[in-house]
Order: C-alpha cells, then structure tokens, then sequence
C-alpha cells in the first residue's frame, strides 16, 4: 500500500510539472494595434481550450516600443525576462528585431518572430512562421512565368524591395526576359514615376511597396492612364486581400498577388469572437477587421506553436519558468529545449499548413492566388511549397481577364487591299466607314467581333505595304509598322507570320495555312504525234497483247494437232479414204486468231471442244480489249493534251528565258533572300540579277504572267484565289515552303489569346471553310473556270496492265483448261479406236510427235492403216516411230 501511494506521489508530480500561470512577453509599436491584440486574443483562445496546456494558463504581457528604437527596445525585453517569460514574440521591425533575437540568443530565452526576414540562417533560439523571401520569389516567378511575360518592369519603394526580389533578376538573365528597375523616389509623388514607365510603353508591372501604400500606388497608376485592359499588375505584399481596392475592380486590369490567410473556419470564429475578446480586454477596438494581415495571422500561429511544444515538453521533463536577469547574463535552462520542440511540431493554423525544415525555415506552405475581379478578391488557384508543386490556376482563369480586355472595346484595324482579303465594295453609291470594305478578312473580323464583343474601325495602310524592316535604321514599314508603334491595334490581311515579324509583333494562331508556288500561263498549242493511235493503252499492254495473239496462235495449233476431232476426212465422199487431214495448220492458226482479232471473220472453224475453248476465250479477250481500246481512243482525240516548259522550282532555276519574280516587300521576297538551299538561293541571285522582275503588288504580277513569258513566285492561297477567274493561268508544281496568314498585334497585347482561341472555334465550327469558299469560288466572279476544272480533272490517261490484267489472266484459264480438254479427247478418241493396240502412254507420245513434227496436214486412219500401199505405210511409219 506505501509502493502505491509513492507510485501515486511521484505521478502527480511528473503530469504537474508545468507552473500554473506561464507568462510569454510581446513587443509591438505603434501602428500595430491589430497584432497586438491578436496576441491577447490567441492567449484568451488557447486557455479556453482543454485540449492545450489543460493545467496552466498563458498571460500575456505586451511591452510597446518605437520602430527602430533598440535602447528603449532593450530595457523592455530585460523587463519582461526579469516577471519570468518563456519567450519573446515580436517586434516587427527588422533592425529591432535582430537587437532583440542577440538578448535571446545570451540568455537562451525562445525568440519567435512573424516578420520577413533575409537572412540565409537560424539561430539556435530563434524561429520565423513567415516564408522565406527566396521561397516567396520563387513562387512570384511561377506567376510571371504562367502569365507568359518575356519583359516586365519592377517597381519597388524601399531598398529591401530590391534585396526581394533579387532572384527575379537572376532568373530573368538566364530567361532571357527584359526587366526594367525603377524606385519611387521618397517624398515624391508615384506620378512621375509611372510616366517614364508609360513612355517605355511597358504594360506588365512588378509592384513592391508597403501593404499601406498600396492603394495610392495604384491610384496614382489609374491617373497616369497604366491601369487599363493592356496592363498587368503583380503585387508583392501578401496583405492585398487587406486594402480598398474598390476604385479599381472595373478597370479590367490584371491585379494579382498571393494570399497566406486562408479562410478557414478557426479563422471565420475569430472574427465572430473578436468585440466580445476585445471588450473583454477592455479595448476600445471591438470592430472585427474585414481582413486580417498576414503577420497578424502568424501571431496567432505562433502562440498556438509554442503552447503546443510546452504541452509537450511537459509530458518530458520537469519545467520551471523563472526570472531571468540582463545582468548577471545566466540562460534559462530550458529555452533550448523549447526551441528543439517547436521545430518539428506540424498543425493546421489560419495560415494553412505550419511546418519547419531542418534549418528552421518555414516550409511546407500553400498561397492562394488572388486576382481582382468586379466583385473583389478572387481565388483562382494555389501556390504549393510542399514537394516542389509549384503553381495551379484555374483554366478558366489564366484567359479571363484577356476578354474582358476585348469586351465593348473599339480597336482600330489596319489591313492593306488585295483581292479576296480586302476589297473595296462594288457600289454606285458612296459608302463609308467599314461599309467600304468586303472581303475575306473583313468577314473574319465580322465573325470574331461577334464571339468577344468588340467593336473595330478598318483603315488603309498608309504607305501601301505589308510590313518590312529596314536594314539601316531598324525601323519597320507597312502593317507591321503601324501595329508596332500603336497607331493600329490589330493588322489583318494576307500576312505571313515569319520570325523577324514575331520579334516585332505577336502573331495569332494561323487563321490559313499557304505556301509559295508557281504561278504560270497555260500553254494554248495543242500537242499531236504521228502514231498518237498507241496512245489508248500503254507500251506494256500493247507488249501483253502480242505475246497473247502469238501464244494463243502456237497453243491453238498444238491443241489442234493433239485432239483426234479435229482430224478429217478430206474427201468425206468416199469412205474408203485412209488419209486425216488437220486445218489449223501453224500459218491457219495465226490467220485464225488475227481475223478474230480484228473482228472479222475466218473459213476456219474449230471443231473440237478444247480448240473451241480456246477460240471462245480469245473471242472474249478480244471483245474487252476492243471495246476498251475504241472508248478510250474516241476520249484520247478529242481531249487536249498540254505541255508545260517548267513542271518545278527546279525547272525555272535551271533556264534563262523565261522570266520570273514576286512582290519586291513581302515574306515571299525574304524567302528565297534568306534562303540557304541552292535551287532557291540561286534563284533569289536570278532576280536580283535581273531589272523588272519584281512586281508592287500581287495584281501587278499576275499582269505580267498574263503577257507571256513570266513566272510569278507568290502564295497558293493567292493563286488559287487568281486561277479561280483567270482561266488562262495555272498553278505550276507544289509549295515551296509552309507558311500561314496570322492576324498582327502589339506586343504582349492581351487581345492575342482571346483571338487565338476564337480563330480555333471558327475553324473547329467550319466558319474559315465557308469564308474561303465564299470569296474563293462564290463572289466577285469565283467559279468562272470551274468547266476547265472538270476538264483538267477528267482528262484522259492510256490504260495500263493494272486496268485490263484480268482479261490476260481469263485468256491463260482458258487456255489451260483447252490443255486438259485435248488431253481428255486424245485419251477417249484412242481407248475407242484402238483398245488392243498399244499401251495409252505410247499411242499419246507417239501422236504428240506428230503433232509437233509440223510435217503435214494429213495422217492416216487409224482403222484403215493396214490397208495403205506399202509407200505409204512406211511413210507413215517414218513420221510416227
């Protein structure tokens, strides 16, 4: 009963080894009202709770101090460790901060602190809940990196925005992006920063400035005009869900930056707790804030932190918090082992997941990505420390605000005319405005406008051209030109998106793929030959059908000599008769298969049924073969066989009469400038060579190849549109090259991604496809050579093996089947005449011998061979043995 009651003793002593009343000390200055009394509310919340430290209370002892004030900042700590603190949270202020953390570090009091800090190490006795700078800017370049910038400007306020954002800059050298630094200057309105950013004609902004500062930021931002549809905003402050941005939410522009605060429900009961905590406190504050700040938050965290490693520490080892001295400089003996247990604690606070690496550092953390909309602060994805995740936005939202950009917009449209792309209407009243206009890519404008709700004004490119640079000064002509220097804000037309065009404008997705040709004039001289008769079959049907006549010949003449039927009496008359006489003789066989052949008739006639077999195939095969030959040769004289003197690109470059060119500025004349493979190359030398090969405008080329003696290299989408009505003109060879026709816009416009997908919708609908059958084969005279057309795709082609093979192979069945036919005959025909003779096999060979001897028509009678003079006989016997 004693063992017990010691047992019982020693127990009680171990789960009370926390003092009752432990106290942790806060240092806050002015300005911060909010954290401090989020201090006092997390200790009121954490000592409602029997989960955590059940057995003791929290007090919470706030000292105040002035920002940068470390002498008054020393004396306050020293204060709060002489009434017997476990640890020190605060102060916000950087240079403070580090004076206080050295105090903490002497006397091994746990220092926690909720500030942004740069430094690359911990201290033993120090932790941070808020992220790494490092990590923070990573997480900024995920967001400029989905956002697509290639160049960008940051702006920062005080120095440490720079030492923020350092890795933007290292990133930005290996990225190859353009980044402009510019700083406020103190003192000094934003305004006059902002103008020299908007002379640079820069829309995407890094923003760095204090969290209080952010609104006259923008506002002044608003006043200089860089806060519209074209421009994007990235904030670095985590506490923009804190700021008024009611005067910007209909601005269409892109505000964005992330958020640690997530609305939870811990959170949401704050809020609703926060007037009766604070009267409680008896401070004059009992408002709830709409929005906590981010080091507010990570108050609350922080306390939840500790409270949670003491509960553990406790269930260890025996604690006592005792009054520490600045003098005599003797550590607590469990500060350390406080700090040791925090570290690898991990739970769920108001700024999500709270976790430590091995290095102290926050880690394992989530942001929200906030952008503004017309309603407020949206969330549309996250941020993910946690295994290298990385950036999640919603779909839906990384193209949001690039149509709301487009919506209700008026955007001023450059184009150039040529025919189909852009024409003037045909009209004898006068018409104005976008009523001038018809065509291909006025109706794709039409089309687009209706899918994002913009309006458009079409102009006409001043100097008359498609857009090229200039070698000397770098300067850009034409559509290209105007787009670039914001004098238009789309440039439609048959413009061909090439590399050097991209560096100076972005370019749609490809609203017609081309590629160059040949245009060329079609011969007019019709091409006749003396023996143009051979022309219905080819050279190898034509061989097929000599070896069939002469094979059929020989085997009808064989077959002929084997079967006994076609053995006759000469003289039918007198029945005595000892001589058999055969028709088909080898000159009567070929006479026999020729006049069958040509249809006409023969006094020979097969009498047996494997010669007749034979003559019925050839019957057929010459029915087919005729026929065939007949229709094709009737096709062959009446249609026009044409030929070309160039059929290549290859053909053009290797002459030198005929004449060939393109449009003097355009992507056709880059190409072969530009070109390194030799046939283009030296073509390129060709015209360059040559004066007047070049034409001003696709019209005045096709001007030219109509004259004669003239090649003109321009786009397939062009020559088909040409050949469509000009039915003396053709399409010489395949393409060149592949290309497609893109609709221009100013740089990081966001008008590009909202276009490209609409282009995509027009092609999926099969809109492009009506669109180009309208203006190609419908309108302004489209169709006018569609009966060349049918010509030239119904012309006439010789036949080949492939187109009467079967006949050849029913010709060789059937000759083959005659075979088997003959030999049947011979074997009844010699059973019957002759039984008590010789043995079959011998009687077979010896008439085959006959047969093949070729030596005379007639032969003697098997029955009456006895009765032959003796001449005869032997004769007989001679041609037989």
């Amino acid at each position: 009963m004693l063992k017990l009651f010691l047992i019982f003793i020693s127990f009680n002593q171990v789960i009370n080894t926390l003092p009752s009343v432990i106290r942790i000390g806060g240092l806050f200055s002015e300005g911060e009202e909010e954290q401090e009394l989020m201090f006092r509310i997390a200790a009121e919340r954490i000592n409602s709770d029997p989960t955590i430290l059940p057995r003791s209370t929290l007090v919470a002892q706030v000292e105040k101090i002035g920002r940068e004030d470390s002498f008054h900042a020393n004396k306050k700590v020293c204060g709060l460790l002489k009434n017997g603190v476990a640890g020190i949270f605060g102060p916000l202020s950087g240079m403070t901060s580090e004076h206080v953390q050295s105090i903490c570090d002497a006397l091994e009091i746990p220092h926690v602190e909720t500030r942004s800090d740069f430094e690359s190490s911990r201290d033993e006795l120090s932790i941070n809940l808020y992220p790494r700078p490092s990590v923070l800017a990573r997480a900024f370049m995920d967001l400029v990196k989905a956002w697509n910038w290639r160049h960008f400007a940051i702006v920062y306020e005080e120095n440490e925005g720079i030492i923020r954002l350092q890795d933007f800059l290292k990133e930005a050298k290996d990225k190859d992006w353009k980044v402009n630094l510019y700083q406020f200057q103190p003192g000094r309105p934003y305004r006059e920063t902002y103008w020299r950013i908007k002379n640079t004609g820069e829309v995407n902004i890094i923003l760095d400035v204090k969290t209080e500062n952010v609104n006259r930021a923008l506002k002044h931002a608003q006043q200089v005009g860089l806060l519209t549809e074209k421009h994007s905003y990235l904030i670095t402050s985590l506490d923009l869900h804190t700021v008024d941005l009611e005067d910007f939410k209909f601005s269409k522009t892109r505000i964005t930056s992330y958020r640690l605060v997530t609305a939870s429900t811990e959170l949401l009961s704050i809020l609703e707790e926060w007037p009766i905590l604070a009267q409680r406190l008896n401070k004059k504050t009992v408002n709830p804030p709409k929005n906590i700040k981010t080091e507010t938050a990570l108050i609350y965290d922080a306390l939840k932190l500790m409270a949670s490693a003491l509960q553990e520490l406790d269930q260890s080892r025996t604690i006592d918090v005792v009054p520490i001295s600045c003098e005599n400089g003797t550590p607590w003996t469990h500060g350390s082992s406080l700090i040791n247990y925090m570290r690898p604690i991990t739970f769920q606070g108001i700024t999500g997941s709270v976790s430590f690496d091995q290095l102290g550092f926050r880690s394992g953390f989530t942001l929200d990505v906030m952008t503004l909309n017309e309603e407020d602060l949206q969330k549309i994805g996250v941020w993910t420390e946690k295994d290298n995740k990385g950036l999640n936005i919603n779909k839906k939202w990384l193209h949001h605000y690039e149509k709301l950009a487009l919506e209700n917009k008026t955007l001023i449209v450059t184009t150039i005319l040529n025919e189909p792309y852009t024409m003037l209407k045909q009209s004898g009243s006068k018409k104005d405005g976008n009523e001038r206009y018809e065509g291909y890519a006025v109706d794709l404008i039409y089309e687009l406008s209706k899918l994002l709700h913009f309006r458009y004004n079409f102009t006409e490119v001043k100097d008359k051209a498609y857009g090229s640079q200039n070698e000397t000064s770098g300067e850009w002509n034409g559509m290209i030109g105007e787009v670039k220097r914001g004098e238009a804000d789309l440039a439609i037309a048959d413009l061909t998106i090439t590399s050097k065009r991209e560096k100076a404008v972005d370019f749609t997705l490809p609203f017609m793929n081309t590629g160059i040709s040949i245009l060329f004039r079609k011969p007019t001289t019709k091409v006749t030959t003396l023996f143009s008769f051979l022309s219905p079959f080819s050279m190898v049907v034509w061989v097929y059908v000599v070896g069939a006549y002469v094979g059929v010949s020989v085997i009808l003449f064989v077959v002929g000599r084997l079967s006994p039927y076609e053995w006759d009496n000469p003289h039918p008359c007198r029945q005595d008769d000892q001589v058999l006489e055969n028709d088909f003789s080898l000159l009567n066989s070929f006479w026999f298969t020729i006049g069958s052949l040509m249809q006409q008739g023969s006094d020979l006639a097969p009498k047996s049924m494997s010669t007749r077999t034979i003559a019925g195939l050839w019957y057929f095969f010459t029915l087919i073969m005729i026929s065939s030959y007949t229709a094709n040769l009737a096709a062959f004289l009446t249609v026009e066989k044409v030929v070309y003197p160039i059929e290549s690109a290859e053909d053009l470059s290797s002459q030198t009469e005929i004449m060939y060119g393109c449009v003097s500025s355009g992507s056709t004349c880059g190409f072969f400038r530009e070109s390194k493979i030799p046939t283009y190359s030296n073509m390129w030398k060709f015209m360059a060579s040559r004066q007047n090969v070049f034409a001003s405008s696709n019209a005045e080329g096709k001007k030219r190849v109509l004259q004669g003696n003239y090649a003109f290299l321009m786009e397939s989408a062009s020559i088909e549109y040409t050949i469509e009505r000009e039915c003396n003109l053709t399409q010489i060879g395949g393409l060149l090259d592949s290309k497609g026709y893109g609709i221009a816009t100013p740089k990081d416009s966001p008008y590009l991604r909202p276009l490209s997908q609409a282009i995509l919708k027009l092609q999926e609908s099969g809109v492009l496809h009506q669109l180009k059958d309208r203006w190609w084969k419908q309108k302004r005279g489209g169709g006018a050579c569609a009966d060349d057309a049918k010509k030239a795709s119904s012309s006439v082609t010789e036949l080949s093996l492939g187109n009467v093979g079967g006949v050849f192979v029913v010709l060789l069945g059937g000759i083959a089947a005659a075979l088997i036919m003959a030999l049947f005959e011979f074997m009844w025909r010699a059973r019957k005449v002759a039984p008590d003779r010789q043995s079959m096999c011998s009687e077979m060979a010896r008439d085959i011998k006959f047969a093949l001897s070729c030596q005379s028509s007639t032969k003697a009678s098997r029955r009456n061979s006895n009765y032959l003079p003796s001449d005869m006989q032997q004769q007989f016997s001679s041609i037989y043995n």
